[in-house]
């Protein structure tokens, strides 16, 4: 095993790096094995053309002349954004895609489903690719050649395309991951031609589905060659240095093999796995990840194993290749505030690095960062002064409240209600946490997990400062802080192993045949992803292979991962992970091995132990540790005095009691009234609410503009899970392709209470379908919260005067598809399913 991956003192650095889309964190490992940290701004083109490189410069005391060699520099391994950003901002490589004739627009129609449902200015999604050539070709997919290849005529247009200037191509031939004679041949002769970037479908995405195999291949076409430029870029500032980077499946690969379709979740994967390791290591094996950074916060779960995806949406991209199971919302410490005259809002849009927040003194509007601030949460005296237009000032707190105070002028002419600016500045921070616990909701609670006893393991530059209060939100009882949260995604990057993964589709029914037939595609893979590895320098028996089948039920998309073993373990594992998952079974319906997954791993890196002052023993400072300063900070609705420490000079098992402030060079964690923060002996600070939670109190029905905002994104939240399920368990092309479906809550009296963004001509006919079930089988109810002698909710007669036929009850679910009763086209068929309350007396409200 390489010192790179020992964790121990080597003769030379490695510095491991992640670059965001704000910060640029850098994390060095010193010849001695101790760990050095730097934070750059990712784009300050006035004073550096790369913050990678310039980090390693600044680091090794270099000049912007001098080069980084091999003889100082061990190796370097690195998480970008460079893939992401070129995809989001659509900067990638022209190019060509060759397709079988007659598929020519698959990809613009793609499943017909549309992204913003209710604009009504349709503007398509923009396409990756400037042509498309059709080929005179057709393979069955049982593998008769129904048309042989045009060899001429695919060798003509490819011609005239890079005549044109075109230097990428990709090529996706109907069953070609299956059949591969037509698409190789197509690729040999794009090379001839002269194309510098070739990507196959059968190489890239070798799984069924024709419109995201294509969708990735096209991507990698677009993105590898950015990618290449970037990697060449940065190497030709280094010479003799190993140069690694992240993957989005969470394992490390060589410069040389890094491919666009493994780099859209380069930076987050690295977080997830520095997040995952410091988590054991402190003896937390059930957690959730919250990465909170200057443009979004990215979530993840984490119970012993990582989770990954296969079929992911990025930038309006589908992509299907393995990536790092991360949920991203648009609520960073970038994130900026708004305010439309009656809500107020928090994103999604960023201020990014530049100009940034209004305290980093370039003119940029108010964010998330500024709320923090405006509350005394973020002390520009203990901020790193690296703002202004020399890069040297310290946050500007004065132009914040400045800011704050006409929002408050603004909100109170619109509204009529009156806050102070402190008040507005907590507002849209509890909007901020409500929708970063709505996130983790998704990929906890809506797969069936209940984290009520889980950890937040928090990370990121802006996580320490919200953890409590999300913790709070989803009632978790403790958080961790790495000593190296605030760069963890970097610290993550030389925490990971070099990973290679192969996958193929198998479509044969879990028996006997279909066994034998995954075990051999499993024994290729393996084979090849071993080869890999080997060829990147890892030694053979050191490689550890993992074995996975992918399995769905018969009809279904929907498919599952379990780990590979006999049939009935197969089954036995695919029914446990569904019905966590959705709740029930199909005991009725076959299982299908949609596809194999071989992943093999290089030797195991081992976490490079950050020990606290007290650690050591003699000289250790008291654990009665004091504060440096006391500082004004508002929390639970109040200003307080609140110490403020830091973290560098906290004796292991100092406590510190809420409100308080800890800071040091990379992150600011707050510790909110009522939880104690404790430093371990391992340096890291565990944060545990020693208080009660509050008992909820009614927040009355006056309009709030911060109410309103945190519970329409609440009630949203919930119908767009009702739609996750019932995507993803659906039979119906219709339902799990196009999305034809609509999900909505209503109230007790049947009105509208939020809706998922879903097909519009449903959600706009079905309140009428639930008030004829309310019509028909419910009497008109009494109001609870009306004082003695009020009439009836509603204006029907008097509570009890009508007896209905069939009552409601619990248990009940009414499908209907009538005309007069809000029904649409006959085949639309709308599920109403009230919902009680515990005793099963009162409808609370109805789900459709």
């Amino acid at each position: 095993m390489s010192e790179a991956n020992s964790g121990k003192a080597g003769s030379r650095w490695q510095f491991w790096i992640d670059r965001g889309g704000t910060f640029t964190d850098v994390v060095a490992r010193r010849p001695d094995g101790s760990l050095q940290t730097a934070k750059l701004l990712s784009e300050n083109p006035e004073l550096y053309p790369d913050a990678a490189v310039e980090g390693i410069r600044r680091m090794l005391g270099l000049g912007p002349d001098d080069p980084i060699v091999g003889a100082r520099v061990e190796a370097v391994k690195m998480g970008t954004t460079v893939a992401t950003n070129a995809l989001l901002e659509r900067h990638g490589e022209p190019l060509l895609l060759a397709v079988t004739r007659g598929f020519r627009d698959a990809l613009r129609i793609a499943y017909q489903n549309r992204p913003k449902l209710f604009e009504r200015r349709i503007v398509l999604p923009e396409l990756l690719h400037e042509q498309v050539v059709e080929i005179d070709e057709r393979v069955s997919v049982d593998g008769e050649v129904l048309v042989p290849l045009d060899e001429a005529g695919a060798a003509a247009a490819f011609r005239r395309a890079f005549d044109d200037g075109l230097r990428a191509i990709a090529i996706v031939l109907m069953h070609g991951y299956r059949h591969v004679a037509h698409e190789e041949r197509l690729a040999q002769i794009a090379r001839e031609i002269g194309f510098t970037q070739v990507s196959v479908s059968h190489r890239v995405s070798p799984l069924i589905r024709f419109v995201p195999r294509g969708d990735t291949t096209v991507v990698d076409a677009y993105l590898s060659p950015v990618l290449r430029r970037y990697v060449q870029q940065v190497a030709a500032s280094m010479q003799g240095v190993t140069l690694q980077f992240m993957q989005s499946n969470g394992g490390l690969t060589d410069a040389h093999t890094f491919q666009g379709k493994d780099s859209i979740l380069s930076g987050p994967a690295g977080g997830i796995v520095g997040m995952a390791r410091v988590s054991s290591a402190a003896g937390f094996d059930r957690v959730i990840g919250f990465d909170m950074g200057g443009t979004s916060t990215d979530v993840s779960h984490y119970a012993g194993e990582f989770e990954r995806e296969l079929d992911t949406l990025v930038a309006g991209v589908r992509m299907r290749a393995p990536m790092m199971s991360i949920h991203t919302v648009a609520a960073g410490g970038g994130s900026i505030l708004h305010f439309d005259g009656a809500r107020m809002r928090v994103g999604p849009d960023s201020a990014g690095a530049n100009p940034g927040p209004a305290c980093y003194r370039r003119g940029g509007p108010l964010t998330v960062t500024d709320a923090n601030v405006m509350l005394g949460k973020l002390q520009p005296r203990f901020f790193p002064p690296v703002f202004g237009r020399d890069g040297n000032e310290p946050l500007d707190a004065d132009i914040v409240r400045e800011r704050f105070t006409a929002l408050a002028a603004e909100i109170a002419a619109a509204t009529g209600r009156r806050m102070s600016p402190e008040e507005v500045a907590q507002g849209f921070l509890d909007i901020a946490v409500a929708n970063m616990a709505n996130a983790i909701k998704k990929i906890s609670v809506q797969r069936g997990y209940d984290i009520t006893s889980y950890t937040l393991t928090t990370f990121g530059g802006a996580g320490g400062q919200h953890a409590c209060l999300v913790a709070d939100a989803l009632a978790m009882p403790r958080v961790l802080a790495h000593p190296l949260a605030g760069v963890l995604s970097a610290y993550g990057m030389g925490l990971a192993e070099q990973v290679a993964m192969r996958e193929r589709s198998v479509e044969h029914r879990l028996d006997d045949a279909g066994h034998a037939q995954a075990a051999a595609v499993l024994d290729e893979l393996e084979a090849a992803a071993s080869a890999e590895l080997v060829a990147q320098g890892e030694a053979a028996e050191r490689l550890r292979p993992a074995r996975r089948l992918l399995l769905r039920y018969e009809g279904t998309d929907t498919s599952l991962p379990v780990a590979w073993g006999p049939i009935e373990t197969l089954r036995a594992d695919f029914e446990r992970a569904y019905r966590q998952r959705f709740a029930f079974l199909l005991p009725d319906r076959a299982l299908i091995i949609e596809s194999a997954i071989a992943e093999v791993l290089g030797a195991p890196a081992e976490e490079s132990h950050i020990a606290g002052p007290g650690a050591s023993g003699a000289g250790a400072p008291s654990p009665a540790t004091t504060a440096v300063a006391t500082v004004p900070m508002f929390a639970g609705g109040d200003w307080r005095d609140t110490p403020l420490y830091e973290r560098d000079s906290l004796a292991t098992g100092t406590a510190i009691d809420g409100p308080a402030i800890v800071v040091e060079a990379t992150a600011t964690t707050i510790v909110e009234p009522g939880w104690r923060a404790t430093v371990s002996e391992r340096g890291d600070l565990v944060l545990e609410r020693f208080v009660p939670r509050p008992k909820r109190v009614a927040v009355g029905t006056d309009a709030d503009p911060v109410m309103l905002e945190i519970f329409n994104n609440l009630f949203m939240s919930i119908a767009e899970q009702m739609g996750y399920r019932l995507q993803n368990t659906a039979h119906s092309v219709n339902i799990k392709e196009r999305l034809d479906f609509s999900c909505a809550i209503f109230d007790a009296d049947g009105n509208l209470v939020a809706n998922a963004p879903h097909m519009p001509v449903h959600l706009g006919s079905m309140g009428a379908s639930v008030q004829a079930v309310i019509r028909e089988h419910v009497a008109p109810q009494a109001d609870p919260n009306a004082a003695s002698g009020a009439g009836a909710a509603g204006d029907g007669p008097a509570a009890g005067s009508r007896r209905p036929r069939d009552p409601l009850k619990p248990g009940d679910v009414y499908m209907l598809n009538d005309p007069y009763a809000g029904g649409t086209h006959l085949p639309d068929v709308t599920v109403i399913t009230p919902v009680f309350d515990e005793a099963g007396e009162r409808i609370l409200f109805y789900v459709g």
